[in-house]
């Protein structure tokens, strides 16, 4: 056995990844939506989108069909600001072998890159192996001046940033982040389609307003809350919370009045506690458990 033949081939994962981009066709349409950051972008994409016949939209790391992510993860759930350049750009290998495999499967026509600058877009198409930029779009030629300067006060006095996707679709990836959902209704004109858009508006912690977390004590205060509105259940006897970074885990046994419709009512319940929960904290709840361990009977406990 000769030595080149004891040398272990490290060579599949990288043919792998290159026979993934063989997939995409020259034929195939690029788009640029260039713009500085905070000037609007995201919140226009899905415009300027529509405007080109293109339903596929690379933004901040996500690839997005329509109004649905098929792959990648937001960069803005980055811890630093250099984190999220790197993850939009496609740096690491995983990142862009899983838009690979979504672009093999879905096989788009044509796709719409936004970037904060002809290089930035033009490094995306690159990294993901895209066929050259045919067309570039620039914020400023479907945004006022006074538009995007109000974008970019909101953006460093709120923190605010604009997924255009709906809320439902990114609410586990951002659970903790204060989370609005977002919906645009514009006309073209007598006898033209409407332009219909779900986006979200998201306000990351690491950028403008600082870290903050979510006590364990909230969760039960406002379970608590919940169960003094509902009168079947007489008390709370245990709750615990598992709290990671995908969202909570809640588990409560209780107490309930001799006659209440265990069932409905702790469906109910659970229901009213879990809105609750994600209203004010902003958290999505993974798991909820409610266990009826008593039953109270006015004027004899057993």
């Amino acid at each position: 056995m000769s030595i080149k033949d004891k040398i272990p081939n490290k060579m599949p994962n990288l043919t792998n990844l290159q026979n993934l981009s063989k997939f995409i066709p020259n034929k195939i349409k690029v788009y640029a939506f260039v713009g500085p950051s905070g000037t609007g972008k995201s919140y226009r994409a899905q415009m300027v989108a529509s405007e080109k016949n293109v339903n596929f939209i690379i933004d901040d790391g996500l690839l997005i069909m329509d109004n649905q992510v098929i792959a990648g993860e937001s960069a803005k759930k980055a811890p630093t600001k250099i984190e999220t350049v790197k993850h939009a750009l496609f740096y690491k290998e995983e990142e862009k072998k899983e838009i690979l495999k979504a672009l093999k499967k879905y096989k788009p026509e044509s796709i719409l890159i936004l970037g904060t600058s002809d290089g930035m877009v033009q490094k995306i198409a690159s990294n993901l192996e895209l066929p050259e930029i045919s067309e570039t779009i620039y914020i400023s030629d479907v945004a006022t001046q006074e538009e995007m300067q109000t974008a970019r006060r909101i953006r460093v006095t709120e923190g605010k940033h604009v997924i255009p996707v709906p809320t439902f679709e990114i609410k586990k990836d951002f659970s903790g982040y204060l989370l609005d959902p977002l919906q645009i209704f514009k006309t073209k004109g007598r006898g033209n389609k409407p332009y219909i858009s779900e986006k979200s508006i998201i306000r990351p912690t690491f950028s403008y307003l600082g870290n903050f977390t979510i006590s364990d004590t909230v969760f039960r205060q406002i379970l608590e809350y919940v169960v003094v509105k509902t009168p079947g259940i007489y008390k709370v006897q245990k709750i615990r919370v598992e709290n990671y970074g995908e969202g909570a885990k809640l588990y409560m046994e209780v107490t309930v009045v001799y006659g209440f419709n265990v069932i409905d009512g702790i469906n109910e319940f659970k229901n009213k506690a879990r809105k609750e929960i994600e209203k004010l904290t902003a958290m999505n709840v993974e798991e909820f458990d409610v266990v009826v361990k008593n039953i109270y009977v006015p004027n004899e406990q057993i």
